[in-house]
């Protein structure tokens, strides 16, 4: 370990390493030297969004209200005005707009993507550049977009917004995997993807970062693969208490699907006059 603030180093036995460093975390598994890692590469994309805390605007809306991806786009761009409570301020945010860096983190290097080709990746990632031109004409157009093209978009969710009232800002950084195949080929993930050592050692976190909806699963394709045995005979049975639908597809188990809708329901909140405002207009829009 080595500390970037002093350089002080120091060296640690432990005998498992989760490696949840977010783009970093490529980097880290290469050095790891596990084979599981080898041929994974990735590309780095920023997300951009407009942003107002003009409070006209934010006490008018309080949903997130979900538009379709622009044509030849990745699902995950899917155009959004989001309220956000940030340090107790409200504010609203539209986007995402794709920017581009070859840094792996906000405040990462320069070389940080060409020090991320090696042998065993250069294959897949070049067959990804050549099968995926409809992505990169997708974020050459978005790298060539001013700050008014952006608010022209914002006009299709709010018609009567101005300019002054919104400023662009970058909200993260994001390496997508590139996932070796056969042959040199790859192929362009875009969720999350976990990397684990045979022997149980080291996993770690690679793509997207995990939301709600992601955590828990991979966190439990962790345990499942670096603890193994645990995970079987000790722990599963208190995890099958936290979670009734572990290990069961729920679209197979319709009573089942309708224990754990109604208990997050009520758990949420989401069965009160506001909550069920807000389910109504998540279902209205997608």
């Amino acid at each position: 370990m080595r500390n970037r603030r002093t350089g002080d180093t120091r060296k640690i036995k432990i005998r498992f390493v989760f490696v949840g460093a977010g783009g970093g975390a490529l980097h880290l598994l290469h050095r790891a030297g596990i084979p599981e890692a080898k041929g994974y590469g990735g590309f780095p994309v920023s997300g951009e969004f407009l942003r107002t805390a003009n409070p006209t605007l934010t006490e008018a809306h309080h949903a997130k209200v979900y538009g379709f991806p622009p044509l030849g786009a990745p699902p995950i761009s899917a155009p959004h005005l989001d309220t956000r409570i940030i340090g107790g301020q409200s504010w609203l945010l539209f986007g995402p707009f794709a920017g581009w860096s070859p840094r792996f983190l906000k405040q990462g290097h320069l070389g940080d993507l060409p020090r991320s080709v090696k042998p065993t990746n250069f294959g897949p990632m070049v067959d990804v550049a050549l099968s995926q031109l409809s992505l990169v004409k997708y974020l050459v157009g978005q790298l060539r977009l001013s700050e008014a093209d952006r608010v022209d978009a914002l006009r299709e969710f709010a018609p009567s917004a101005v300019d002054s009232d919104w400023s662009l800002s970058v909200a993260g950084q994001r390496v997508q995997v590139i996932k070796p195949a056969r042959r040199l080929r790859g192929t362009l993930e875009f969720g999350t993807t976990v990397i684990a050592a045979a022997d149980g050692s080291i996993a770690g976190l690679l793509g997207a970062s995990p939301g709600a909806t992601t955590a828990i699963p991979a966190m439990l394709d962790v345990l499942e693969r670096c603890f193994g045995n645990r995970f079987a005979t000790v722990w599963r049975p208190r995890l099958l208490e936290m979670i009734p639908s572990l290990g069961t597809k729920l679209s197979e188990e319709p009573a089942l699907f309708h224990e754990v809708w109604d208990w997050g329901t009520r758990v949420l909140g989401l069965d009160t006059p506001n909550g069920q405002v807000a389910v109504n207009e998540s279902r209205r829009f997608g």
